[in-house]
């Protein structure tokens, strides 16, 4: 049988003049006294309370929430009062509490609780007429209520008018209380009611109605409450929230029937999504308990309405909830809604008005009503990074668009030309693949941000990921355990095109991999995940620092906006970590050099800006000589010693000539043996970033740390596998294909986009040798807002362009991961963001 549903929803009073809260409620509430509604009075004179009838369906509990909105505004406004159902409101008064002794007693004991309480929520009723089932139920449903909270979440702004940083700033304050949080888990009513007699009995609270438990035996019905939800001021986000929950009552309660055990949380576990749902609501990432792992908030609520399906369609209700879920992602929380009207006049009274109006389902009282697209005319990808589907900025990027998008057109050109002839004056250049000559190297005036906790997560996950790649290589050519222990197959070891036998002249336990990039994108649904390891001479990091000084450079007034980490720091960061990578016989100074293949190199410009940075000499093979295994540099008539070799010329080294007319390699691979040098990278490491490597990953950081990966991956098949190669061959056209051993985007055929010819000719070589090969499903890149001025004489546009990002790890005594990542953007038309296919970059901003 569906079960019953009801909706208790409470609400500040403002007085419309000043915006601020009115403790009014008893007049309110007398005008009220002859309504059909249910209102009641809160503990603050704020705030009223209305309280639905028992309904079974949807449609008749959005109807029952019309009726006592409609008739709650009627008794407000002759007054001069607005009712505002949110979390918290921006511009309250001083405390009044109403008037009685149970009231008076709470102020008496909770003091600084009490003064604080000015906030509201909302609380859905669900129909369990058994007790002992009812009290059954509180933990099993626990798991499902951190995407409930952060649909509702509508309190980013604290008393003073100040933002918070949370998008349910509510839920901070309603967590001090002494009796809110998972309850636990109880056999029956009789195990529940003795823990609320104990609670009594302690003396902490006085009666069962400070019983505030995030879901509850509630104590005035026969009904299991959930009370962890903001007050909405959308109607259709209420009933959403009314429909999962009765759906997630409705499995639990069959799982419980039939015997299934409970899936609930860790209570600590539990704890941190709260924490995460309340800090970035729809707006970011939320935590999949199942994992557990972060995922976008899109992810997992979608993902809750398509598990609860079969309980949404036995309801009836399944279309219905599928369209207020998509509503209400296309939209935002309320909390992002509240900033954005601050934002478009920096007036907190715009917020008030808003809520107001939403409350009351009409366009906002006074205010600026909705804003036109920043960017007339762009067209973001499935995934933008800086706009929202509705045209919206998002708030990472707002202060950003707005300042670009108020700029004249003219004004706009005028700094792409500043930013191209400060680049000409670097000598800011890449030589792509194929071409004879270096060319200059696209850069665009549009910053891209990534907000605090997204970068925490790519630090995070991205040491890790270096941590294990150092720990596999130093293993592979050691003891091979992995391969013992059967985690890894011998041929992902020692057959991929990386392996070279010169990485055993590493002495055991040393570093080896001192630099490592790796290539991280975001999907279709704002999901951050790994696309390639680079762990061989790994390049970017000095057109990441050069964007952000020819930008400064051509817009300066971007840079008064946000407080930025400067990607400076990354030299002296890597000089730190090469020196700290000297092998033990080296002086407490180690000499240090950069080896380069010359101006022919694709990265000349970064060789030559790191050693100059670095005040390191930058050299060619034909400096070096190597006597006695000791290695010198020979330079000016005269020989010093060199500990430590930053090389980029991977495997060019083996046809490299030293300066006594001998290979080179040979001979620094016997001084490395000889723990005369570092190599860095040392040789042998493209094993590590072979892509047959890459699907094993996770289980190398499991194998070696014991941790579960802070990034996801891309779902990889290797050809070499017979079953996996019959999955590729029958969707090579959905798939991308790459060479093992590629890097810099050479030989990748995105299956989407490929012709038949090119389909046909990579199906060949994969039925030739498919050891050389795999496949990943393929990625929707997000994308971001890129400047054209190009485009058309009068009005130049901006268009969105597909990025990833190249995240660098330095690592010596330990990891650091450098505040300096590498956007790098893909042409006009292209999903290849690579510089040696036409990419270019764009500064990357990380906020302090």
């Amino acid at each position: 049988m569906q079960l019953t549903l009801g909706i208790e929803e409470e609400f500040h009073l403002v007085d419309l003049v000043t915006r601020r809260s009115t403790p009014r409620a008893h007049e309110v509430l007398d005008r009220l006294a002859g309504a059909k509604g249910t209102y009641a009075a809160e503990l603050q004179q704020t705030t009223v309370e209305t309280n639905t009838e028992v309904v079974r369906t949807l449609d008749d509990l959005h109807r029952a929430l019309r009726t006592l909105r409609a008739e709650l505004t009627q008794a407000c406004e002759p007054l001069g009062i607005g009712a505002a159902a949110a979390g918290t409101m921006p511009l309250p008064i001083p405390i009044t509490i109403t008037e009685n002794a149970r009231f008076r007693r709470m102020l008496a004991d909770y003091q600084v609780l009490v003064r604080e309480q000015l906030i509201c929520g909302l609380q859905v009723h669900v129909g369990i007429g058994d007790p002992n089932l009812a009290a059954a139920l509180i933990d099993r449903v626990a798991r499902w209520l951190p995407g409930l909270l952060a649909l509702s979440a509508s309190s980013p702004f604290s008393h003073d008018g100040q933002d918070t940083g949370y998008a349910s700033a509510r839920t901070l304050i309603w967590s001090r209380w002494p009796t809110t949080g998972c309850a636990g888990s109880f056999a029956g009513a009789a195990e529940y009611d003795r823990l609320v007699q104990d609670l009594i009995g302690s003396g902490v609270i006085s009666d069962r109605g400070m019983i505030y438990f995030d879901v509850r035996p509630s104590a005035h019905a026969p009904t299991l409450e959930l009370r962890v939800c903001d007050a909405c001021p959308s109607i259709d986000t209420a009933v959403l929230i009314a429909g999962l929950f009765r759906a997630v009552v409705e499995r639990e309660r069959a799982r419980h029937l039939r015997g299934a055990p409970a899936l609930a949380p860790p209570p600590a576990l539990l704890r941190a999504a709260m924490w995460r749902a309340a800090r970035s609501a729809l707006e970011g990432e939320l935590v999949d308990l199942s994992g557990p792992h972060p995922v976008p908030a899109a992810v997992l609520v979608r993902g809750m309405v398509e598990d609860l399906r079969p309980e949404l369609e036995a309801d009836r209700c399944w279309a219905t909830v599928k369209q207020l879920c998509e509503a209400a992602l296309a939209q935002g929380s309320s909390a992002a809604r509240q900033r954005a009207a601050l934002r478009r006049r920096s007036r907190i009274t715009d917020v008030v008005d808003l809520l107001v109006a939403e409350t009351a389902g009409r366009a906002p009282l006074g205010g600026p009503g909705p804003a036109a697209p920043i960017l007339p005319g762009y067209q973001p990808g499935e995934y933008d990074e800086a706009v929202r589907p509705d045209g919206e900025p998002r708030a990472s990027h707002a202060a950003i668009l707005e300042t670009l998008a108020g700029l004249p057109p003219e004004a706009l050109r005028r700094q792409v030309a500043s930013l191209e002839e400060a680049k000409g004056r670097l000598g800011l250049v890449f030589r792509p693949t194929g071409e004879g000559a270096a060319v200059p190297f696209p850069v665009d005036v549009v910053p891209r941000v990534l907000p605090a906790e997204d970068w925490s997560r790519l630090q995070g996950g991205a040491a890790q990921r270096a941590r294990a790649l150092d720990a596999f290589l130093n293993d592979i050519y050691g003891e091979r355990r992995i391969v013992r222990d059967g985690v890894l197959p011998d041929w992902v070891a020692t057959d991929t095109p990386g392996y070279r036998t010169a990485g055993q002249a590493v002495p055991a336990g040393r570093r080896r991999i001192q630099v490592v990039g790796f290539d991280v994108v975001r999907d279709g649904d704002g999901r951050w995940l790994v696309l390639e390891d680079n762990v061989r001479v790994p390049s970017g990091v000095a057109y990441a620092v050069a964007c952000r000084r020819l930008l400064r450079a051509a817009c300066p007034e971007l840079f008064g906006l946000v407080d930025l980490h400067d990607p400076a720091e990354a030299t002296g960061l890597l000089r730190r970590a090469l020196a700290e990578s000297a092998p033990a016989s080296a002086p407490s100074t180690p000499q240090l050099c950069l080896l380069t293949s010359g101006p022919e190199d694709s990265a000349y410009f970064e060789h030559r800006w790191l050693a100059t940075e670095m005040e390191i000499p930058l050299v060619t093979s034909s400096d070096l000589l190597v006597e006695d295994r000791a290695v010198w540099l020979v330079a000016d008539g005269r020989r010093r010693p060199v500990h430590v070799i930053y090389m980029r010329l991977d495997d060019r080294l083996a046809r490299s000539r030293g300066a006594d007319g001998q290979p080179l390699g040979p001979a620094l691979v016997r001084a490395l043996r000889a723990g005369r040098v570092t190599l860095a990278n040392a040789p042998g490491n493209g094993v590590a970033d072979d892509k047959a490597t890459y699907a094993f990953v996770p289980a190398l950081i499991d194998y070696y740390l014991g941790e579960r990966p802070l990034l996801e991956q891309v779902r990889t098949y290797h050809c070499a596998d017979r079953d996996q190669r019959r999955e590729v061959m029958s969707r090579l056209d959905q798939l991308v294909v790459k060479p093992v051993d590629g890097y810099g985007g050479m030989g990748v055929v995105i299956g989407p986009q490929a012709t038949d010819r090119e389909l046909a000719a990579v199906r060949a070589l994969i039925q030739q040798q498919p050891a050389r090969w795999v496949a990943q499903e393929t990625i929707a890149l997000s994308t971001h807002p890129t400047f054209d001025a190009r485009a058309g004489d009068r009005q130049p546009s901006f268009q969105a362009r597909h990025v990833d990002l190249r995240v660098f790890v330095y690592q010596g005594a330990g990891a650091v991961v450098v505040p300096a990542p590498l956007t790098r953007v893909a042409p006009a038309g292209s999903m290849v963001v690579n510089s040696s296919r036409g990419g270019g970059a764009k500064d990357t901003w990380i906020p302090r």
